[in-house]
C-alpha cells in the first residue's frame, strides 16, 4: 500500500516548516502570497489531503452533526421518511466536510437516551431533531444545553427554536377538498397519525377544517391510527365490521392507505369506484400500489438539507436568528381518488 502524503512531505517540497505549510494552506496572512501559492501547488502535485480530524481539533469542533430521533432504531430504519432525512442531511454535511451521527433510542420509552448521548459526549457541533412527541421535554433541555439545534417539523411549544417544515393543516385540507370538489365525496373518514405528535394533530385539523367548510362534517368520521400499514388496515376493518357507510378516506400517510386499500379490496369494495382513497408523504410506496395512491408529496430530503444548512449557520454564528421556514408541497393525483393516471401534481 502506498504511503500517504503528509503535511511534512508538502513542507519539504517547498522548503518551509510544517507549521508554515499548515498556515499557508489555511490562507494565513503571515505567510506571503508566493509561499501560499507554492504550498498549495505542492499539495496538489503530491495529492495531499488535509486531515478533517486534525482541522476539527484545531478549530475546537467535533466535525459532525447529529440527527436525534427519539424513537427506536427499528422504527427509524424501517421507514422511508428517515432515509430521505438522512440523505438530505448527508448532502449538506458533506459540503461542510462533516459527518452525520444518528442517535436513536433502544426502545420506545421516552427517548431520553437519544438526547443524552449527544449532550453528554459533545460528539456533535449541532443537532437536528425530528419526530419528537409534543410532550417531549427533552427538546427543551437540548435547546437549553447551548448546542445549536434545528427542528424538522412544527413545534408550537418551542416558538423560538429554528425549524423547517410544511403546513400539514393546509395540505390535508387541500387533499380532502379534492375528494369533495373533484369527486363529490360526502361521507368522509380520516385515519389519523399518532396524536401525541404535532403532525398527527395538524393533519387531523386540516381534515376537520375541510369538512366543516363544505358542510359535510355531520357524516365525517375520525379514526386514530399509528402511521403503520396494519393500523390503516385495522381502521378500515373496524369501520366495515361496524357497518359504517363512507365514500372517501383521507389517510395521514401512504403506509396506512396501503393497508386500508388491502382490506377494502378483500371486502370487495371498489377503489376508487365506491370509495376514494388518498394518502400523505409520497416516499415511494404510493406509486407502486394498485391503484396508485393520490397523495401529498412531502419534500423530506429538501427539508433535511435546508435544516442542516441552517444548523451550520448557527454553529458558525452567521444566522440571523431562530426562525421557522415552511416549504411548499404538491398534491400528486393518481388513480386511487378516481382521477386517471394522466393527471399531474398540483402546485
Amino acid at each position: 500500500m502506498a504511503k500517504s502524503v503528509t503535511l511534512k512531505d508538502v513542507a519539504q517540497r517547498v522548503g518551509v516548516t510544517a507549521a508554515a505549510a499548515s498556515m499557508a494552506l489555511s490562507g494565513h496572512e503571515r505567510i506571503s502570497a508566493a509561499t501560499r501559492d507554492a504550498v498549495r501547488r505542492a499539495a496538489d502535485e503530491l495529492g495531499y489531503v488535509p486531515s478533517s480530524a486534525g482541522r476539527a481539533l484545531r478549530n475546537q469542533r467535533a466535525g459532525a452533526v447529529a440527527l436525534v430521533v427519539p424513537n427506536s432504531s427499528h422504527h427509524v430504519f424501517g421507514h422511508m421518511y428517515f432515509m430521505h432525512v438522512l440523505t438530505g442531511m448527508s448532502r449538506a454535511a458533506s459540503a461542510h466536510d462533516a459527518q452525520v451521527i444518528v442517535s436513536t433510542n433502544a426502545d420506545e420509552e421516552g427517548g431520553v437516551a437519544a438526547y443524552e448521548r449527544v449532550m453528554r459526549s459533545r460528539s456533535a457541533d449541532g443537532v437536528i431533531v425530528t419526530s419528537a412527541a409534543i410532550d417531549d421535554r427533552n427538546m427543551e433541555r437540548l435547546v437549553a444545553s447551548g448546542l445549536p439545534v434545528v427542528l424538522i417539523g412544527n413545534a408550537p411549544s418551542l416558538p423560538d427554536a429554528a425549524s423547517v417544515g410544511i403546513d400539514d393543516v393546509a395540505a390535508t385540507r387541500r387533499i380532502t377538498e379534492h375528494l369533495i370538489d373533484a369527486h363529490g365525496r360526502r361521507r368522509l373518514v380520516h385515519v389519523t397519525g399518532t396524536l401525541d405528535h404535532q403532525t398527527g394533530l395538524d393533519r387531523r385539523e386540516g381534515f376537520l377544517a375541510a369538512v366543516r367548510v363544505h358542510g359535510v362534517e355531520v357524516d365525517a368520521l375520525v379514526v386514530e391510527g399509528d402511521l403503520g400499514e396494519e393500523s390503516g388496515a385495522d381502521a378500515i376493518r373496524a369501520l366495515l365490521d361496524a357497518g359504517k357507510e363512507f365514500d372517501g378516506v383521507v389517510f395521514a400517510n401512504d403506509d396506512m392507505a396501503t393497508g386500508g386499500m388491502r382490506v377494502l379490496r378483500a371486502a370487495g369494495v371498489d377503489v376508487p369506484g365506491a370509495v376514494s382513497v388518498v394518502g400523505f408523504d409520497d416516499f415511494g410506496l404510493a406509486r407502486v400500489t394498485t391503484p396508485a395512491i393520490t397523495t401529498v408529496r412531502v419534500p423530506a430530503e429538501e427539508m433535511a438539507r435546508l435544516a442542516t444548512e441552517r444548523l451550520f449557520d448557527l454553529v458558525d454564528g452567521t444566522s440571523d436568528g431562530p426562525t421557522h421556514r415552511e416549504l411548499p408541497v404538491s398534491i400528486v393525483v393518481r388513480e386511487s381518488c378516481g382521477c386517471g393516471p394522466e393527471h399531474r401534481a398540483e402546485d
